[in-house]
């Protein structure tokens, strides 16, 4: 990350709602998250949106982009959210100087395919309180592998609306799971912050097993 600190880029403070890119836009720059979180998100014709990832601090938002023309996906800021915008030209000089950086990107890019073959599975194969245990416990343990927990809570700054887009529920689907996992005292949901009480229980009821994130969890959660 220093090295990339070195280049040329725009430190940008956004706004909840504020787009760092549009479907269909020339991909031309990369986002590397400092502060808050990022989210991936298709448009769909009714307007309606699915979030396809959740992007946090340390993250690269859109690395594939660099090899890509356009972009297939928009991406938004989900609260207020910082991130260092560098230009592809930029990066693409930085991997012909430090080839193994460049390496670690492409590494990044397929621990993010993992984590999209287990929003999919998730969101397809798990039902109700499991899908939205699953999904709680893997922003809990993300956020954990990079400090990013509390007190055993961490920022999770969506509305209903947009936990619904991502997990493919209603709103009354997701009100209706999240007071199952409240009285089960696995996990809550409120003011913008995930606060798990019992991870072995929140894990079991999600059926969450770590693997496919390639990250490893020091110390407490």
């Amino acid at each position: 990350m220093s090295a990339v600190r070195k280049l040329s880029f725009t430190y940008r403070e956004m706004s909840a709602g504020d787009d760092f890119c549009r479907q269909g836009d020339k991909a031309t720059s990369c986002a590397i998250v400092d502060e808050g979180m990022l989210g991936r998100y298709h448009t769909m014709s009714d307007g309606k949106r699915q979030y396809i990832s959740l992007h946090i601090a340390g993250d690269w938002a859109d690395a594939q982009g660099l090899f890509l023309d356009h972009m297939d996906h928009s991406i938004c800021a989900m609260g207020r959210a910082s991130v260092y915008s560098i230009p592809h030209q930029e990066l693409f000089k930085l991997f012909k100087e430090r080839p193994q950086i460049g390496f670690v990107v492409w590494r990044e890019t397929l621990i993010d395919a993992a984590i999209f073959r287990m929003t999919i599975t998730n969101n397809s194969s798990r039902h109700g309180a499991a899908r939205l245990a699953h999904f709680f416990a893997e922003l809990y343990y993300r956020a954990n592998a990079v400090d990013l927990v509390r007190g055993g809570a961490c920022a999770l700054p969506l509305n209903q609306t947009q936990l619904g887009e991502t997990l493919g529920m209603s709103i009354a689907t997701v009100n209706r799971n999240l007071q199952k996992l409240r009285r089960s005292g696995a996990a809550d949901w409120s003011g913008g912050r995930l606060i798990v009480k019992n991870w072995s229980k929140l894990t079991a009821i999600g059926g969450f097993d770590p693997s496919y994130i390639y990250q490893k969890v020091q110390g407490k959660r």
